[in-house]
């Protein structure tokens, strides 16, 4: 039997056609079911099975070059295929392709970043990031053409031999010391930018607008300072007394809680500092505000602080990003749980009239259902220590 006759190239392309035909009807169908069918899991295998059968396309696709260089092989032929310079061609134009995709994420994702920030801190930040981001950039896009040409240009090719170059101390210096420089800059860049974010001096924190932020599962309970500009303490033993109302844990004993103010809104005037103390009553939540460039851990048992200043009020945000139904948002960046999608809080920025009008409407946390809960568990308690006193 003539095996020219039945494995050769018109054959090749004929299974290939074929068989790119029936994979192409099985994905089809695959999709279209999986399209019929609800639910994450089903989708979810649908996909690994059309996965599966593109590897197993791939595999035939194998099987048949094979087969169709062992013809030409035994019928004492020259390879059909050159596959270096096959190699070489596909490496040439996964560079091109591969810079495009580049390009391209660049152009249609960077759209989708955040505005410019809207604290004033977070100028510095977006500074930094860009800085790194123009620096990695480069070496990405340099050592990726260098990596992808040379495979081409030095495909393999019987008319030459490898040269073999073991070590190079002057490249060593050069490839080691650079990046470390580069490096060290960054970090110290970082750290000087982050220390001048967080190393306030005590006047400016006292003079600031004090907010309490106490997370917990799965929702922000804030506070904001009275006419003191300070917050009454806390105690995590109190919370859910007096009757249940106490869900905060203040101690009605410190008489600065009387004033501080409870919201359902955080309300900023623009160009003011602001100071929140952040604290969690369960487990570890994250205190994120994204268009200020402002993240802190809310911690169980553990205060934390972060302090800037608003720069651009909410209106103004809401031409630049040309969105009338823009607001800022608080987040929790930390998955604490079932329900962390549903930890979000309303931020606004205003300008100072209309925050000291807003701050006019607010009213104190401590109810005076609370007092009077407070002031029946303390005579309790006097009584309580009145008869321990006589029986001694």
């Amino acid at each position: 039997m003539n095996l020219k006759k039945y494995f050769n190239l018109k054959s090749l392309l004929t299974v290939l056609t074929f068989g790119g035909l029936s994979l192409g009807q099985a994905m089809a169908q695959a999709t279209e079911e999986a399209a019929k069918n609800e639910g994450l899991g089903k989708t979810v295998s649908y996909y690994i099975l059309l996965f599966l059968l593109a590897c197993v396309f791939i595999g035939i696709i194998g099987k048949v070059l094979q087969v169709y260089e062992l013809t030409r092989k035994i019928q004492g032929k020259k390879s059909g295929i050159a596959w270096d310079k096959f190699n070489g061609v596909m490496f040439a134009a996964a560079l091109i392709l591969g810079l495009y995709g580049a390009y391209w994420s660049y152009t249609e994702h960077g759209s989708l970043i955040l505005p410019e920030s809207a604290s004033e801190h977070g100028v510095a930040i977006d500074s930094m990031f860009n800085i790194t981001l123009i620096i990695t950039t480069f070496v990405f896009v340099v050592t990726h053409i260098i990596l992808f040409l040379f495979a081409y240009k030095y495909k393999h090719s019987k008319k030459r031999t490898a040269y073999y170059y073991p070590h190079n101390n002057t490249l060593e210096k050069y490839w080691t010391i650079i990046p470390a420089i580069a490096l060290t800059v960054l970090v110290l860049m970082g750290f000087f930018i982050w220390r001048g974010i967080t190393n306030i001096p005590k006047d400016q924190m006292a003079s600031a607008i004090q907010i309490d932020v106490t997370a917990h599962q799965f929702a922000w309970d804030v506070r904001y300072a009275g006419k003191d500009n300070v917050n009454g303490r806390k105690n995590y033993k109190l919370i859910g007394s007096l009757n249940g109302l106490n869900n905060l844990g203040l101690d009605l004993s410190d008489k600065r809680n009387n004033d501080d103010l409870k919201v359902n809104e955080i309300v900023l005037p623009v160009n003011k500092s602001v100071r929140f103390t952040i604290g969690s009553q369960d487990v570890l939540h994250s205190f994120y505000m994204p268009h200020f460039r402002v993240q802190m851990n809310a911690v169980p048992g553990m205060p934390t602080f972060f302090q800037f200043t608003p720069k651009v009020t909410t209106a103004e945000m809401q031409e630049k990003t040309n969105n009338p139904e823009f607001n800022y948002q608080l987040y929790c960046a930390k998955i604490c749980g079932g329900s962390h999608y549903n930890m979000k809080f309303l931020v606004k920025v205003v300008s100072e009239k209309e925050y000291q009008e807003w701050l006019k409407e607010q009213k104190p946390i401590v109810t005076e259902e609370m007092k009077k809960e407070y002031q029946l568990a303390l005579s309790k308690q006097n009584s309580v220590n009145n008869q321990i006193a006589l029986n001694n």
